[in-house]
């Protein structure tokens, strides 16, 4: 029973992983994460949002980490699905 369920609880795990760092940066972006003298990508948005017109770099680089790592860990998790799963090789 325990192997089948192993190629569903790893893909659940790199999903979760996302999850994780999106919920992370909302939170650090909203204050009631990660305290400011840590670094954190929601609080690099934060801080960024006051000179988004004169140094828009401040905010697009903490913003694409974010967008790539979580939409790697998702095209991870579909790959390990699609790698993993006997029922749907052809």
């Amino acid at each position: 029973m325990l192997p089948q369920a192993i190629p569903s609880l790893v893909v659940s795990a790199t999903l979760g992983v996302a999850f994780a760092i999106l919920t992370e940066s909302a939170l650090s972006y909203l204050a009631f994460g990660v305290q400011p003298p840590l670094p954190s990508w929601g609080n690099m948005l934060q801080r960024a949002q006051q000179y988004v017109f004169t140094a828009p770099a401040l905010a697009l680089y903490p913003g694409l980490a974010i967008t790539v790592v979580v939409l790697a860990f998702n095209f991870l998790g579909d790959g390990l699905r699609d790698a993993l799963d006997p029922r749907r090789r052809r």
